[in-house]
């Protein structure tokens, strides 16, 4: 990291980050880079939040959480699909951000902008639906009914894969359903975390509802953590990070929701349509070079089809293009920075050295890592348990049906499962055997809409996202009696 002096005589405007309506360059002038994945050149360079100023963004939060829970549906659901709106209206500005900070290609960024757009308008019409219940009591003349309230302040942890979608889920339904919010968008991709504050502030959102904090896990997400104006977090990341965030939420029983990783399986049955097949499984590992916690990285093929599916499996991986995340033809860019391609070599030479056979790939340049397909991965090597995050995939041979959902279940994530079939009767044996939070027959494991519920088992982590799901996860639901009459007493 460098000081703002430091930054100003390279030149390099300082990107600020936004607390209560304020765009700030941070207590300490402390700044870091933010690289281009594909060239690796810096991109931005961002001030970072102090612990100061992250309590500066809790404290805005917290003052505004009243004022903002008591604003009328209609004009919460106004400012929500004011700020769709300007999104679709930046379309290519955003689209370029995100392919400027992450690698993104062309199939993938123009994709997470138009799900940010569906995400406003989706939790738009979720401010009018903060659903309760009413219901008879044993009590003579008393009516019970629940009702949901927002919790206050909510802080976001995002990561930098997916940094728009994943930040809006969050933002938009706590909004939505009457919170504040404080992001601390990913070290990766902060610039994408600041852009939505920008779209907020032009959508006429009240000052300190909504702030985003770039910075380290130090100073900006342990203090969210910690303090107890802080009602809920909300993290999308890693197995190893979400469970020291459970262990300290739980420390203050503060609530909180975790998506993390993924090691989701691909099951493809005899009587599967073959190129079908390969076109899902490519799909499900290849798309945004495979850095998605859903990914295809365990393919598990019924023995009938398990050659003809390997040798066409990877006639398709050899094609994927690999290069510039702007060419329209590229389906595989950059790994978000070279050492990921380091981790990933190494799981791919342990695995080698206990028998894994490479089928193909298995080479990188800088941040560019080759579409990979390694066959005999058992379950002693790390590469069968641990996410590669990145364009790499297993094939396993199953026996029978009853031998895929064996294969398919010996994992410790549960995100997604997926398996291709014609056998109706096995497809919805499937859906229910499977152990993972998410089940797409005749698809591939990557599947998201923000209308519809998402999360998973295991350590996949806990909570749930997306419409009803985290309309009630961001509220806490009250109990209220209504007698009527007069109730008879004991005494």
């Amino acid at each position: 990291m460098q000081n703002v002096a430091e930054a100003s005589q390279a030149e390099t405007p300082i990107r600020p980050f936004y607390i209560n309506g304020e765009w700030r360059e941070g207590s300490t002038g402390e700044v870091d880079n933010d690289f281009n994945p594909a060239t690796g050149k810096v991109c931005a360079v961002v001030a970072q939040a102090s612990a100061d100023d992250v309590d500066d963004a809790i404290a805005a939060a917290f003052a505004a959480r009243t004022s903002w829970r008591k604003v009328i549906v209609s004009e919460r659901e106004a400012i929500l699909l004011k700020a769709a709106d300007i999104i679709a209206t930046r379309a290519e500005e955003i689209r370029d951000i995100i392919i400027e900070e992450t690698g993104s290609t062309l199939l993938k960024a123009p994709w997470e902008v138009g799900y940010a757009v569906e995400c406003l308008r989706a939790a738009a019409a979720w401010t009018r639906q903060a659903h309760g219940e009413t219901f008879p009591t044993c009590s003579p003349g008393q009516v019970g009914m629940t009702i949901r309230q927002p919790l206050g302040v909510i802080a976001g942890i995002a990561p930098f894969n997916s940094p728009l979608l994943l930040s809006m889920k969050k933002v938009a339904f706590a909004l939505a359903s009457g919170n504040t919010f404080i992001l601390k968008p990913s070290e990766f991709a902060p610039l994408t975390g600041l852009i939505l504050a920008d779209i907020f502030e032009a959508a006429g959102l009240p000052k300190g509802v909504f702030n985003v904090v770039p910075g380290s896990a130090d100073n900006v997400g342990k203090r969210l953590v910690a303090d107890p104006r802080v009602r809920m977090i909300t993290f999308t990341g890693s197995e190893r990070v979400g469970k020291l965030l459970a262990a300290e939420c739980g420390k203050q029983m503060k609530k909180v929701t975790l998506e993390l990783g993924g090691k989701s399986p691909l099951v493809v049955l005899d009587d599967a349509d073959l190129e079908y097949a390969v076109d899902a499984a490519a799909f499900g590992i290849f798309y945004h070079q495979g850095q998605v916690c859903m990914a295809s990285s365990r393919i598990i093929v019924e023995k009938g089809l398990y050659q003809r599916f390997c040798e066409a499996f990877v006639a398709k991986a050899k094609a994927v293009v690999v290069g510039d995340p702007r060419h329209p033809d590229t389906v595989v860019g950059p790994l978000i920075r070279p050492e990921q391609c380091l981790f990933i070599a190494e799981q791919i030479r342990e695995a080698t050295d206990q028998g894994a056979r490479l089928l193909c790939g298995g080479t990188y340049e800088g941040s560019y890592f080759q579409p990979t397909v390694l066959a005999d991965v058992t379950p002693q090597m790390r590469i069968y348990t641990e996410e590669s995050f990145g364009p790499v995939t297993s094939i396993y041979p199953a026996r029978d049906f009853d031998h895929a959902v064996e294969l398919a279940n010996d994992t410790h994530y549960g995100l997604s499962s997926a398996i291709v079939t014609n056998d109706l009767q096995k497809a919805m044996a499937f859906s229910e055997l499977s152990t993972a939070g998410m089940i797409h027959i005749n698809d591939t494991t990557i599947s998201d809409e923000p209308h519809i519920t998402f999360g998973g088992t295991g350590d996949s982590g806990f909570g749930r996202e997306g419409g009803r799901a985290s309309m009630d996860e961001m509220t806490e639901m009250k109990w209220v009696t209504i007698q009527t009459g007069k109730r008879e007493f004991p005494f």
